[in-house]
């Protein structure tokens, strides 16, 4: 699990803080990160990933959040991948580092204790369909776009496309999408189970808000022993798999929550959960 110490830790000293590249919104107990770079896409930077990781890092230490929302500015893009601009005058020496960072992102997206939900609000190219499939759940806009397109650059996928994709969609049509590159319009992004709800345009917000709610609105300890165990037991066979399912059960017997739950059960009234 990164923190805080070992993100900064993978970025060169050169590469600067920018806090207005990904901004942070809290709402109750929901936080929104926005990438902030409209104006080319929300492609991702080095300072831009030095932002966002090191949010994610601060973030994951904070379980009063039920739900991290993650999305981009404008109605253009959700994320056009890498900073191809940028990638084009850096240093070769830094190219490796850049490409770790990236790749690292994405593992620290999915590595979130908190349930985390992509909003794509338009194009999501490349590294920007890689950082909607490290997250939990994808709601995007009927007019989005989905696409791993890197071998038209004569490159694959390398921030976790190639192994996310297929355990999402299966293997042949991981392999269509990612051998051809080509590009996925909402309806069909859905009905292959690439994204899980599609939402008129001009409501991505509020539906969003609406998903992360449901997810808020149940026990914290409980949603993110549940995720632990999906992701923990979805690659292991099934017995190991319900071993680590009653480890993450066991985690939330000695809670209050559950104690508030039976409460309110009985008194035929809404729980309120403490994440404790």
């Amino acid at each position: 699990m990164a923190t805080l110490e070992s993100v900064l830790a993978d970025f060169p000293s050169s590469v600067p803080d920018q806090p207005e590249l990904v901004k942070m919104e809290r709402e109750g107990d929901l936080v929104w990160l926005t990438i902030s770079r409209v104006e080319v896409m929300n492609c991702l930077s080095f300072p831009t990933l030095k932002r966002f990781r090191s949010l994610l890092a601060e973030l994951r230490e904070d379980l009063s959040i039920r739900c991290i929302l993650i999305t981009g500015e404008g109605e253009r893009a959700f994320c056009a991948g890498a900073d191809l601009k940028e990638r084009k005058s850096m240093d070769p020496e830094l190219v490796p580092t850049f490409v770790m960072n990236i790749r690292r992102l994405m593992d620290d997206v999915e590595e979130m204790p908190q349930p985390t939900v992509a909003a794509i609000n338009g194009f999501a190219f490349g590294g920007g369909t890689e950082l909607m499939l490290a997250c939990d759940l994808r709601i995007a806009t009927e007019s989005a776009r989905f696409g791993l397109t890197e071998v038209a650059l004569a490159i694959i996928p390398g921030a976790g496309g190639t192994q996310r994709l297929p355990r999402l969609v299966g293997k042949s049509r991981a392999k269509d999408l990612i051998l051809t590159g080509r590009r996925l319009q909402a309806a069909e992004a859905e009905t292959m189970g690439l994204v899980n709800r599609v939402a008129k345009d001009g409501h991505l917000r509020e539906e969003a808000l609406e998903l992360a709610a449901a997810i808020a609105a149940n026990g914290p300890v409980a949603v993110r022993a549940a995720k632990a165990a999906i992701d923990g037991g979805s690659e292991l066979p099934q017995e190991k798999g319900l071993e680590l399912e009653a480890r993450c059960y066991a985690l939330t017997l000695p809670t209050s929550d559950r104690l508030e739950a039976l409460a309110a059960f009985s008194e035929k009234r809404k729980p309120v959960f403490q994440g404790k």
